[in-house]
């Protein structure tokens, strides 16, 4: 078995008085695509913000061996530690090619950077192009996929998506998952929030279900989609 590339032990997010993770657990090995489940306000996107350093927390955050305690995000981005924020979170006044070199901002290696930029054009053709279009002009799944592209560009080490598919047409959500089927197949560890369960326990090599700020159920993703529990909960089937 692989080391965790990261390791979370007793993670506390607390906003005022309302406790927002309650003391979870969570891990993610090396290859890995994991996915966290859960209903709206169960505590996962603030999971993720503790994970980047963009909101207090207490407890043990391990990435890469060390902890990730007082570290700014702008430090563990160059360590490798990359998010796709819900939302998309593009420059909406800069050119897709703009977005993308952002992207690359940690970088210097010029060569390698238009070698990554012409695969991620490849990757995503509607982007290459669209690729002098101001971003706020594209539609919501090009922003989506530009969102993506610009966290590739900083060849990241461990990938946290949050809701990639929301509020994207059936057509873009099978895209977009495509995209992340292709990058867990270069081994890119990587943690996906998604609000679209069942696609998100087939892409996946584990799971977590999260329930009000609780860690309630953890396991293999396929089995979970047979769970009758999981199926009722979140994959809309009746429970056996």
């Amino acid at each position: 078995m692989t080391q965790p590339i990261l390791k979370i032990t007793g993670l506390k997010v607390a906003y005022g008085g309302i406790q927002a993770v309650k003391g979870i657990d969570l891990e993610i090995r090396e290859g890995e695509l994991v996915t966290l489940i859960g209903a709206n306000g169960a505590g996962k996107t603030t999971t993720l913000k503790a994970i980047t350093g963009t909101q207090a927390w207490a407890g043990a955050i391990d990435y890469c061996g060390t902890s990730t305690g007082g570290k700014a995000p702008h430090q563990l981005l160059r360590r490798g530690l990359v998010m796709v924020p819900e939302g998309r979170g593009v420059f909406t006044r800069m050119t897709v090619t703009e977005n993308l070199q952002m992207g690359a901002f940690a970088r210097d290696d010029t060569a390698a950077i238009a070698e990554d930029m012409e695969k991620m054009f490849a990757t995503f053709p509607r982007l290459k192009e669209r690729a002098r279009q101001l971003a706020g002009t594209l539609s919501g799944g090009e922003q989506q996929m530009l969102a993506m592209a610009r966290a590739m560009m900083s060849r990241p080490k461990l990938l946290l998506l949050d809701e990639p598919s929301m509020g994207l047409s059936p057509l873009m959500v099978e895209k977009i998952f495509e995209v992340v089927r292709s990058v867990a197949a270069q081994k890119i560890p990587m943690l996906l929030v998604e609000q679209n369960a069942r696609l998100a326990l087939e892409a996946a090599n584990r799971a977590y279900v999260m329930d009000s700020g609780l860690i309630t159920l953890s396991g293999d993703a396929r089995e979970m989609l047979n769970d009758p529990k999981v199926r009722a909960a979140y994959l809309g089937e009746a429970a056996a």
